[in-house]
């Protein structure tokens, strides 16, 4: 029986493969991060004197009992809660024990305070101190609030129905910290909450990738006239494949950011213009949400809105820290086929 050729499409496909050289990436600091890797488990404890200074509480006064101990003491110990997957109870022990420890006069909130003031805690994400203009690449996330776990769904199939909570973030692309973040309702979709987390930077803001789920009229709307900002911001999101132009070229108006992507895709095609707007770039939005993942677990403990978001706001304090540590510094390497 006589075989049949492949097509001429498919081995021109395999030709270009084989003349492509295989890289890949290796870390030029290895030695300064392995450093930042075993700093973010030491147990080296101290308590700054400002920490010292404002435990308690000194702002004015309120309707009915007063605060005794301040945001950022209860900010300290709710983070060693995230930090070491604590109950309230084992995390008052927790802090009572290091206190002693480190011989310094100062009362421990009780677990019921803990509860109680992380419903309206304000937390501000540490980020560099800096004016420079930023690349910003946004994405969500999945985080799940309650459950039963895949073996049991598996096994005996599912009594109750998952809950979960969409965590938005706002990354650097160039450094990874995590600039914004918010937490919602799963049914709130990812376009809504992208005013948001442009409000909560403060930063000159160039560009902003994200995935197709962003190709809104209002997205872009909000990227015309930012919150924070006079000038707009340039958007790199890939329009929906069966995308039409809006504005005609012809007009006198400013082209619209949207129809000029979709322009240049009809010209040099999807790919690209991935390669030439360097929207994978937007991959780093994803790295940070699977960091965050593996440092503070994939569910919530919380089980209200508010307090939720505020133990996913302090997962992001963490992974900020980490990051302020030290970070690998990766250079793409070329290997011959």
């Amino acid at each position: 029986m006589a075989k049949v050729s492949s097509s001429p499409r498919k081995s021109k496909r395999k030709s270009i493969q084989k003349r492509k050289k295989k890289s890949v990436y290796r870390v030029g600091n290895w030695s300064a991060y392995n450093e930042s890797l075993k700093q973010r488990g030491s147990l080296t404890f101290w308590f700054d004197e400002k920490v010292i200074k404002n435990w308690n509480y000194q702002g004015p006064s309120q309707q009915g009992a007063q605060y005794v101990y301040s945001d950022l003491a209860i900010q300290t110990g709710l983070i060693f809660r995230k930090l070491f997957n604590l109950p309230l109870r084992q995390t008052e022990g927790f802090l009572e024990s290091l206190i002693q420890l480190l011989k310094v006069s100062l009362k421990v909130p009780d677990y019921s305070t803990f509860c109680r003031r992380n419903k309206t805690l304000t937390i501000d994400l540490p980020t560099r101190k800096t004016n420079d203009p930023v690349y910003v690449v946004i994405d969500s996330t999945g985080i799940k609030v309650y459950g039963e776990g895949e073996w049991k769904v598996r096994i005996h199939g599912w009594s109750k129905h998952r809950t979960w909570r969409k965590l938005h973030l706002a990354v650097d692309e160039k450094t990874g910290e995590i600039l914004a973040a918010t937490l919602t309702p799963n049914s709130i979709s990812d376009a809504h909450e992208v005013e948001p987390l442009l409000s909560q930077i403060k930063r000159p803001i160039t560009a902003i990738a994200a995935d197709g789920a962003y190709d809104q009229w209002r997205v872009y709307d909000t990227l015309e006239h930012p919150p924070n900002q006079e000038t707009p911001i340039q958007p790199i999101i890939p329009p929906q494949h069966n995308a039409k132009i809006k504005q005609h070229g012809n007009s006198k108006e400013p082209p619209l950011p949207r129809d000029e992507a979709i322009r240049m895709i009809r010209k040099v095609g999807r790919p690209k213009w991935k390669e030439q707007s360097h929207y994978h770039r937007r991959s780093i939005a994803e790295t940070a949400m699977a960091r965050y993942k593996g440092i503070n677990g994939s569910t919530l403990s919380a089980r209200t809105l508010d307090r939720q978001s505020v133990e996913a706001l302090l997962g992001c304090v963490l992974l900020n820290a980490f990051n302020a540590l030290g970070k690998p510094e990766s250079f793409k390497v070329d290997l011959d086929s």
